[in-house]
């Protein structure tokens, strides 16, 4: 039961994070930044079950963290879309050193925190949210799931009608296919991959907050999201960037990511292999997985190229 309760909650978060970099790198963007947007989004989200009474109705709970973590995750995602499209940036510089300045901004951050409301005693980089994180709590028998695996569920459908059966979502694709074909039929290049990233940003900030919150009631942002950011990317790819794909991606790593944080519950795993292989299983199967599928995998033909509208 443990087991499956911990597969579904890392799918999700897989799931949500992979479908905003895939939004990204649709419209031509490379968002090597969805670690760093995890973080932020996580940092909002947490702030606020941290503020919020325990006896706040648990619908107010759910709507201000979710708000806040998607709100938080897209205006950290606009250092991505100004640096790469206005300023034609390197998209893979841009990605990584927002990941470094996230982990180390959310630290800073509540360390100054805490060190306000303690007067400087002890001033450490957690905030803990131990009633207000019930409100996500669904209890099927012996099964407690979280519902967060709902709000995924939601989000995937929607990606899947939005991709494939709007406008946005076919105009979208254009721009990380053939820019150029579609600035030349009326569609605005800058402002779709402006769209890109900010979808991946509102999905890469709730991934965040479902990272911390769905299994932790207390979250020690030195550590970050422990590299959930690239496996999610790992998940997009392997995933062909289509949404239903990357979900069943997103559930074949969440079980060795869960085994990760469950294997001390099983006795015959733990005399089987060392519990270090565990941990770093998740990591070495991304690799696996990456070096037999990269070579068929077809990315957008455009994602990473800057577009410039004097280009033919």
């Amino acid at each position: 039961m443990i087991l499956v309760q911990y597969t579904l909650i890392y799918a999700s978060v897989l799931i949500l994070v992979a479908l905003g970099g895939m939004f990204s790198e649709r419209s031509g963007v490379i968002n090597l930044g969805l670690e760093g947007t995890m973080v932020m989004g996580a940092l909002g989200g947490a702030f606020v079950l941290y503020a919020l009474p325990p006896s706040t109705p648990a619908i107010y709970v759910i709507l201000l963290t979710l708000i806040v973590s998607a709100v938080t995750g897209m205006v950290f995602s606009l250092f991505l879309a100004v640096a790469a499209i206005n300023f034609k940036a390197d998209q893979t510089l841009v990605g990584t050193a927002m990941n470094m300045l996230a982990t180390a901004a959310a630290t800073v951050i509540v360390k100054a925190y805490n060190n306000a409301r303690s007067g400087g005693a002890n001033p450490s980089a957690i905030l803990e949210y131990i009633e207000t994180r019930k409100a996500f709590v669904i209890k099927l028998g012996g099964l407690e799931l979280s519902g967060y695996m709902l709000i995924t569920v939601v989000l995937l459908v929607l990606a899947c009608v939005i991709l494939y059966k709007t406008r946005f979502g076919l105009r979208l694709q254009a721009c990380g296919e053939h820019p150029q074909a579609a600035d030349s039929v009326g569609i605005n290049v800058y402002k779709m991959r402006y769209a890109g990233v900010l979808i991946s940003g509102f999905c890469g900030g709730i991934g965040g907050i479902i990272y911390i919150s769905a299994v932790n009631s207390q979250w020690d942002f030195i550590y970050g999201v422990a590299g959930a950011g690239f496996l999610a990317l790992a998940v997009m790819i392997f995933g062909q960037w289509k949404p239903v794909k990357i979900a069943l991606a997103a559930l074949i790593f969440g079980v060795f990511r869960a085994l990760a944080d469950t294997y001390a519950g099983y006795d015959f795993l733990v005399h089987l292999v060392p519990g270090e292989v565990y941990k770093t299983l998740p990591y070495i199967i991304s690799l696996i997985v990456l070096a037999f599928t990269s070579k068929k995998s077809r990315a957008p033909k455009a994602e990473g190229i800057p577009y410039d509208k004097g280009t033919r």
